[in-house]
């Protein structure tokens, strides 16, 4: 009988996370050089070549006195970029207000409002303010790209900032914005 093959053993980046043979078509090669030079200096033989024996253990030495001294900053902050596996970046998202008029039928308009939840305001309360204010049908409802909005039966785009900025004193009205001609127009 055959044997069974072994599995292969993969030796991940400690700095990108990526497999160490695929570092150098990574967003930040320059930073995992010195992980690299240390861990796996028989994988990127050129490395060595560039700098002396002295420079890499310098490289080495820096590099571990600042992952120790970024695992203390990093419990007491945290970063505000976050990275995925594969070395890409998350974006935190902006906190803005964005109100959009979508006409439908000849006259009948909904009006929708993204990005409230960003400040903390619970989207079913919101609706149930909204629609009392402005005496109409309101609903939390899942906009294209699968966030919820809200959606508010009528025109009331411009009536609308006023009624945010007083009932919810976090939102300024420097983060509402219109959304008019496809254009992203600020409110204030």
């Amino acid at each position: 009988m055959s044997e069974k093959p072994e599995p292969v053993r993969v030796l991940y980046c400690g700095v990108c996370g990526m497999p160490a043979e695929y570092c150098e078509f990574g967003p930040d090669f320059e930073k995992c050089k010195p992980w690299l030079i240390q861990n796996t200096p028989d994988l990127y033989p050129d490395l060595l070549k560039d700098g002396n024996g002295k420079e890499a253990a310098k490289v080495a030495d820096r590099l571990q006195s600042t992952s120790i001294s970024s695992g203390a900053s990093s419990t007491s902050q945290p970063e505000e970029v976050k990275r995925l596996p594969g070395g890409k970046i998350k974006k935190k998202e902006k906190q803005e207000v964005v109100i959009e008029k979508v006409i439908r039928n000849k006259r009948k308009c909904i009006t929708t409002v993204k990005g409230l939840d960003l400040f903390g305001i619970k989207l079913g309360e919101a609706t149930k303010k909204l629609g009392k204010k402005f005496a109409t049908g309101a609903s939390v409802v899942k906009g294209p790209t699968d966030k919820e909005q809200i959606d508010v039966q009528g025109d009331i785009a411009y009536d609308i900032v006023e009624f945010i900025t007083e009932t919810w004193s976090d939102v300024p009205e420097t983060a509402i914005f219109f959304i008019e001609d496809g254009r992203k127009v600020p409110a204030a």
